[in-house]
């Protein structure tokens, strides 16, 4: 057993001692250790944010051990109030119901479907009842809740907080004792949630999980966290070329953020690969390779190459793609900024994003870079724009 590579990519273990006494002894006596890492399936698809939680799901199983992917479809009607500053809408059971079948579709891309447990917490929530939840309730206080940092934000800028909300955190920490879980696994937003699951083992007279947090994924404008609601994700189900032109749609300091957290290569070779880059390599070349490794692992060993040689022929070789959108942008006569332009072109997804970019030398218009922010385009022409390598609009400016 490996124990470094289990904890590889990990934020924080708590405790960590005790996690690796807990390995080793499993390891002596032949026993298998229960990780549970939970999705709410408030959409279809998974992207590469969530691969973090299962690729260390996925080193847990090759070192013997029983992956418990736990699906919430109760709690996901819910949903988790985590890092948000208003409440959630609430998804029906049909809803979650189809997003949870997309989910077990397509964790098997990383999971071993052999060692793989798969659970949804309605089976224990929905028996809970009117009772079980008032005892539930009764083993945390307000004030902890309130030690949240999104609750006590909320509160201290008199947004509403749902009753409903404070119930998460315990039904997450319910799925614990009802799985009787030795490890818990979540991202760094979940630390909260996770030590309430380690309270309520101790409270139920369990010995208390083991936690293991892992960093949260930025998304691809290199800011906010990966997210499907943003539009700046990698979906599991994208395509090998709409894969790869993401991946290669990335700032270069962003990529060894990605190669960090998502690569599989051995550590020395990632240090081999940043020194080759100080030496003068191309860092779009070392890009293309963390693409090519992460399509193979989703689409099969063949579709990386056939990938890269098809992004090297339409971009590397100055070839435009064949489907550009071409869209009309009407103009008040105050003008607009090249980064609204961009946003109205829906090439970013706000204006903040498209200065950046363009701060980032990211942009082109009519294939020439473009740096200046306060750069405005003149009406009553069409102008071929570019964010990245692979996000084209062909667009006419009109005068209102």
């Amino acid at each position: 057993m490996n124990i470094e590579e289990i904890e590889r990519g990990t934020e924080e273990i708590i405790p960590a001692a005790e996690l690796r006494l807990r390995l080793e002894k499993a390891q002596r006596e032949g026993q298998r250790l229960r990780i549970k890492a939970g999705f709410d399936p408030t959409a279809k698809d998974l992207h590469l944010g969530h691969t973090l939680l299962l690729n260390r799901l996925r080193a847990f199983q090759e070192a013997g051990h029983e992956a418990i992917f736990l699906i919430g479809d109760f709690t996901g009607m819910i949903g988790d109030p985590t890092g948000k500053n208003e409440t959630r809408k609430p998804l029906t059971r049909e809803q979650v119901e189809e997003n949870a079948l997309t989910y077990k579709e397509q964790v098997f891309k990383i999971l071993d479907p052999a060692r793989t447990t798969i659970e949804f917490n309605s089976r224990w929530l929905d028996a809970l009842g009117t009772e079980g939840i008032l005892r539930l309730a009764a083993q945390h206080t307000v004030a902890r809740m309130m030690e949240r940092d999104d609750f006590s934000k909320r509160f201290r800028d008199n947004q509403p907080i749902a009753i409903h909300e404070f119930l998460y955190p315990l039904l997450q920490g319910y799925d614990s004792v009802a799985l009787n879980a030795d490890v818990e696994l979540g991202g760094t937003d979940q630390k909260f949630n996770l030590l309430v699951g380690r309270q309520l083992q101790q409270s139920y007279g369990q010995r208390p999980q083991c936690i293991m947090t892992v960093p949260i994924l930025e998304g691809l404008d290199g800011v906010q966290k990966m997210s499907k609601s943003l539009g700046n994700y990698v979906s599991l189900n994208d395509s090998p070329k709409d894969m790869l032109g993401k991946i290669m749609s990335i700032s270069d300091s962003l990529m060894w953020r990605y190669y960090d957290l998502l690569s599989f290569r051995p550590l020395s070779e990632l240090e081999a690969l940043r020194q080759s880059v100080a030496d003068g390599v191309n860092p779009r070349d070392v890009k293309l390779a963390l693409g090519v490794e992460i399509v193979s692992r989703f689409h099969g060993a063949a579709a990386g190459p056939i990938a890269r040689d098809a992004f090297i022929a339409q971009f590397a070789q100055g070839q435009l793609p064949t489907d550009i959108p071409e869209i009309v942008i009407l103009v008040p006569a105050t003008g607009l900024s090249l980064a609204a332009i961009l946003k109205e072109a829906g090439l970013v997804g706000s204006n903040g994003e498209g200065n950046r970019l363009i701060e980032q030398k990211a942009v082109r218009v009519d294939q020439q870079k473009v740096e200046d922010r306060s750069l405005m385009l003149p009406m009553n022409a069409t102008y071929l724009l570019q964010v990245g390598p692979r996000r084209y609009a062909r667009a006419t400016l009109r005068s209102v």
